[in-house]
């Protein structure tokens, strides 16, 4: 005699997964909308408690991503938790404000998609023609945050950028490691068998030379002056494509025809954040600061010497003339800890003690590199 487990549930058709998918997906709106109302009574919350508070509080957002992805648990990627949840909460933001972000222009470049990452699609970027209209359009209120770039993998620090701290009381209240991602840009209706020529600026052409030469043999590779130009020209050219950042394919109505054709072990650009006020302590934090000395025998040492002693672990060292005194040098140091951790504190009286000038310019989270 034999017996029979229970039924098997016949397997769900096709219909039946979509339909049940749609629902997911109107609960799903129901709760964005029920979040975004919350929201919404938070801000009035500040503002009647604290009226001139700031109404971003970037350590909140990093304690909701952190508990977030620390219960991510599948089979939705982790990796997606903080890009979601970012545009989620860059949008309930919105609804009080839009936070606005200056960043070096043009509309389409790198520093465009930091800002991206960073605040979300919510958030107003305002393109600056410099490095240095970044720094005025923060410090004059016209802006709540800049982006900047620092340091770029291949091409190292961005003197610009290092230049203009010497000058300005703003912080750094965070940093943005993104890798070079770069995408092909064609018309609508162009087939990419069907691309003659290829604009990118030349040291963007020289990272994608072994995909181009696989992919579009066809094609001549013509020089632009920027991403933004190269896809201004692949606009006017029925038979050409840009080489850009995937944000200049909105900008001039051109359709991503590949991503990712940047050559394997391409370039990484670290980028700063820029507020008027300093930022609160995550526990993985790096501190960013100027020492200026006098030239002589000596001075790295009587530089490095006290963070080997307090135990801080130095990053990064840069020098240059400060430009104000003869002889007189900056080093531009990157330091592991906030300016808060015991060790840091006393490194940075140590230094000051032995140095013409210590200038913080922030303590901020540490960033990890993006996957690509």
């Amino acid at each position: 005699m034999t017996t029979s487990g229970p039924p098997t549930a016949a397997p769900r058709t096709l219909v039946e997964l979509r339909t049940l998918i749609d629902a997911i997906d109107e609960r799903i709106l129901a709760l964005l909308n029920e979040r975004a109302r919350i929201a919404a009574e938070v801000g009035e919350h500040k503002r009647a408690a604290q009226p001139s508070a700031p109404f971003h509080v970037p350590a909140r957002e990093r304690e909701i991503l952190a508990r977030l992805e620390a219960l991510a648990a599948g089979p939705f990627p982790r990796e997606a938790i903080r890009p979601v949840f970012q545009e989620i909460m860059s949008a309930c933001l919105s609804l009080e404000r839009p936070l606005r972000v200056a960043f070096l222009g043009p509309e389409g470049a790198f520093s465009q998609q930091a800002v991206k990452y960073q605040f979300g699609l919510s958030a107003h970027a305002l393109p600056q023609r410099s490095i240095a209209a970044v720094f005025h359009a923060v410090e004059g209120g016209q802006t709540d945050y800049g982006v900047v770039p620092v340091e770029s993998a291949t091409q190292g620090v961005v003197d610009p950028t290092l230049d203009a701290f010497l000058e300005s009381e703003l912080r750094v209240v965070a940093e943005i490691l993104l890798p070079l991602e770069l995408a092909l840009l064609v018309h609508h209706d162009v087939d990419r068998a069907a691309v003659r020529r290829v604009y990118a600026q030349p040291e963007l052409l020289r990272q994608c030379e072994r995909w181009l030469s696989a992919n579009l043999p066809q094609a001549t590779p013509l020089v632009a002056s920027s991403a933004t130009e190269a896809a201004r020209l692949a606009r006017e050219d029925p038979e050409g494509a840009a080489i850009a950042p995937d944000v200049a394919a909105r900008l001039f109505d051109l359709r991503i025809a590949a991503e990712g054709v940047q050559d394997a072990g391409g370039d990484a650009t670290r980028f700063w954040v820029l507020g008027r006020k300093p930022s609160t302590r995550s526990g993985k934090d790096r501190t960013s600061l100027v020492v200026s000395v006098k030239d002589g025998p000596g001075v790295l040492l009587r530089v490095l010497e006290p963070l080997a002693r307090r135990g801080v672990n130095l990053t990064r060292i840069e020098s240059r003339p400060t430009g104000r005194r003869a002889w007189e040098y900056a080093f531009f140091l990157d330091l592991e800890g906030h300016e808060t951790d015991e060790a840091v504190a006393a490194a940075l009286a140590d230094l000051r003690a032995v140095s013409a000038g210590v200038k913080l310019l922030g303590s901020y989270p540490r960033a990890e590199p993006l996957a690509r």
